[in-house]
């Protein structure tokens, strides 16, 4: 079982940057593919990249193509996902989450991941 804890959220203008990051407690942590995702008050939450336990591949949805890049250090058990460029509409609470299913690559944003941390949030003021 993987417990994530995120920090590294705040309030930043646009066109700045975050780095957030995942402590992701748990004997399987660096055996899982991890994923950071999203949630917008009033919206679903959605899916914003993964990681695979290796690192070698990853995927990001398209809004955030070549701004965020999410990394993993498995020996600092900790996933992280930097944030560039970043847009008023990037404002949302973000979660990290570990693919408890499925072993394809991409993976299905909606049912591989749980065991989902608090969350962190993040503030893009224009």
């Amino acid at each position: 079982q993987v417990q994530p804890v995120e920090s590294g959220g705040g309030l930043v203008q646009a066109g700045g940057s975050l780095r957030l990051s995942c402590l992701a407690s748990g004997r399987t942590f660096r055996w899982l593919a991890m994923g950071w995702f999203r949630q917008a008050p009033g919206k679903e939450r959605e899916f914003v990249a993964a990681i695979t336990w290796s690192g070698d591949s990853t995927y990001y949805t398209d809004s955030v193509k070549g701004r965020f890049t999410i990394s993993r250090d498995n020996a600092k058990i900790t996933v992280f996902l930097q944030m560039n460029s970043l847009k008023p509409e990037d404002t949302a609470v973000y979660y990290c989450a570990a693919r408890i299913a499925g072993n394809s690559w991409p993976p299905h944003p909606l049912s591989d991941f749980g065991s989902w941390g608090q969350g962190t949030q993040v503030t893009v003021s224009s």
